[in-house]
């Protein structure tokens, strides 16, 4: 569903798992410099969603990549280690007069797929690819809530999936 209709932030905390469980899961967030002004508010959001929920700050590792397009390889380290419940991976990629748009999002959103065929740790799209930078403002605590949010809310929830 368009992302137009809902609200990024919105939850129902009683959905999540219980704080209880949270509190020994750990999570890692993958997190792209470019357009740090939009991704740095995505995991500002998820990190606060974590530490609500009753994710212990110690359990939350974040590594920062040059651009969307390395999400892969550290999500894809991180998945590996085993060290983790759920792995976020968060970038913003903003259309510009190029195919490289175009090539850097299908290649993310690939690499973040196979990730996930192939792995036990899920890793949870936290990507934003919008036409220009007000999408990407609506969606990184703008008017639309932030994706930052819903990337942890999945990862909660996917890590205690089974």
């Amino acid at each position: 569903m368009s992302s137009v209709l809902n609200n990024l932030s919105s939850y129902n905390a009683e959905e999540l798992p219980s704080a209880d469980d949270l509190r020994s899961q750990r999570f890692g967030i993958a997190v792209s410099d470019w357009n740090s002004d939009i991704t740095f508010e995505l995991l500002k959001g998820a990190v606060e969603t974590l530490e609500k929920s009753g994710v212990m700050p110690d359990n939350i590792e974040v590594y920062h990549v040059p651009g969307a397009f390395e999400l892969t390889f550290a999500a894809r380290k991180m998945a590996d280690s085993d060290m983790f419940n759920a792995v976020i991976a968060i970038g913003c990629v903003i259309k510009g007069d190029t195919p490289h748009f175009d090539y850097i999002c299908q290649a993310v959103t690939q690499g973040i797929t196979s990730i996930n065929e192939d792995g036990v740790t899920p890793v949870i799209f936290s990507v934003l690819t919008t036409f220009d930078k007000q999408q990407a403002l609506d969606r990184a605590g703008g008017k639309l809530g932030n994706k930052g949010v819903e990337g942890a809310v999945t990862a909660m929830k996917m890590a205690n999936l089974f």
